[in-house]
């Protein structure tokens, strides 16, 4: 099922991102594989990015939405550092999810500030898209 935008609009722009230190990006591709598939624009950023530049890329590239994989550990840092630049640059409306390794007891807090969803080990591809079908829209 494909995410076909109508006439005069746009598709949904999602920038997935691989945040800190962590080189293991094949959970990452292919999240970012089965959202371009779905129909979405998806904008990967590559290893090793800083929040600074995950932010700037989707100003820049405009985008509704940012997913984060994050496996080394430092999620509360990085998610909370990337909502943060968002509201600087007066981009709140970015939808901000992810996943990766994040214990049960981060996942409450880390919604608490902002972060629309994480998803564990095990989530299907199919439910991430669902998530963003469902959660994110471009503007009109």
């Amino acid at each position: 099922m494909s995410e076909r935008p109508a006439s005069g609009e746009r598709k949904v722009r999602v920038v997935v991102a691989k945040p800190g230190l962590d080189g293991h990006d094949r959970g990452a591709k292919i999240v970012a594989r089965a959202l371009r598939d779905a129909g979405f624009e998806v904008i990967y950023t590559g290893l090793h990015q800083t929040p600074e530049q995950i932010v700037a890329t989707a100003v820049q590239e405009d985008a509704d939405a940012i997913g984060l994989s994050v496996l080394s550990g430092a999620h509360d840092y990085l998610f909370r550092r990337v909502l943060e630049l968002l509201g600087e640059k007066g981009a709140e409306d970015v939808v901000v999810f992810g996943g990766g390794i994040i214990p049960p007891e981060d996942v409450a807090a880390l919604k608490a500030i902002g972060v629309k969803e994480l998803f564990g080990p095990g989530t299907t591809t199919q439910d991430i898209v669902t998530f963003v079908r469902d959660n994110v829209r471009a503007p009109v």
